[in-house]
């Protein structure tokens, strides 16, 4: 198949082009610079430049592909407090997509988040998210909205990542923790931490992403979840260790000091289930879990 992959250069992205390729399809990766442009045509993807707000460059990719991955997302805009407009951004993405692919039951996937699903339970494919006008839940109802294409004749899914996908050269947040951990000169955890967080491994969720574009039924939920819930006690362990400084709990309402963005997700707890993704494309994650990932070391590094 030919594939149009938007993010391809990002964390799962640049895992998943190679994935494709090796399986034998074709790829047309979107580049919003000249550098990540470079990193694709290495692989031996296709490249065309743009950028998510291009919405004629999707739909015209789209319409000229046999199915289409949407990994990108404004995360440098939502971490800097535009949640709401990278949210937005991402659904006009979504909507154009849709409207390329109608009626041709061509492949279209999805990234979406699994924080906060099912708070405190271990959530599963089936769980449905909150949807009540908040900046987080704009990006569910694109979610739900990518899942209702089916109806349209596209073969759309919607792949729930686990909040932290792990591997090495990740900057995300585990990435993040371990460099709030250094600057601060202790390794914290919020409250008691037994909060749990979901995690996968990054070569595993491109694995996820391949077989979801390949063969997920019109309408799947899918759940890139290796390990249903690491606590982050035990993350702040490994790390403590690692970095020889003391592993402390951070109360509540330290948390936004001491954390600084990345307190809104610290306390929630969002275990998550994969079984029926496993059952549903036979995904079979065989990477290191995240504390085993942790313990090679590379986060350390530099």
């Amino acid at each position: 198949m030919r594939i149009f992959v938007t993010g391809a250069s990002g964390w799962i992205g640049s895992a998943l082009v190679p994935e494709l390729i090796d399986a034998g399809h074709q790829v047309v990766g979107l580049a919003r610079s000249a550098a990540s442009a470079d990193a694709l045509t290495a692989t031996g993807a296709e490249v065309v430049r743009g950028t998510v707000d291009d919405l004629d460059v999707l739909g015209a990719n789209a319409a000229a592909s046999d199915g289409v991955v949407h990994l990108a997302f404004k995360h440098d805009l939502a971490f800097t407090g535009d949640y709401q407009g990278a949210a937005e951004a991402d659904r006009r993405a979504v909507d154009t997509f849709g409207d390329a692919l109608a009626c041709t039951d061509r492949p279209f996937v999805l990234a979406s988040g699994l924080v906060g699903m099912k708070p405190g339970q271990v959530s599963t494919e089936r769980d449905l998210p909150t949807i009540d006008g908040s900046p987080t839940s704009v990006r569910a109802a694109t979610a739900a909205a990518a899942l209702a294409l089916a109806s349209r004749g596209v073969r759309s899914s919607v792949v729930r990542l686990a909040p932290t996908c792990h591997g090495e050269g990740d900057i995300g947040f585990m990435a993040t923790l371990v460099g709030i951990a250094r600057a601060q000169g202790v390794s914290g955890y919020l409250g008691d931490g037994s909060n749990r967080w979901a995690a996968v491994h990054r070569l595993d969720a491109a694995l996820l992403f391949r077989l979801a574009v390949e063969k997920a039924p019109a309408g799947s939920v899918l759940h890139g979840v290796d390990e249903e819930g690491i606590a982050l006690h035990d993350v702040a362990e490994v790390i403590g260790r690692h970095l020889d400084v003391p592993v402390t709990s951070i109360s509540p309402e330290a948390a936004a000091g001491h954390f600084t963005w990345l307190s809104t997700f610290l306390g929630v707890d969002s275990p998550a289930s994969s079984a029926l993704t496993r059952e549903t494309l036979d995904w079979r994650p065989a990477r290191p879990g995240l504390l085993e990932d942790l313990e090679k070391g590379h986060y350390f590094n530099g």
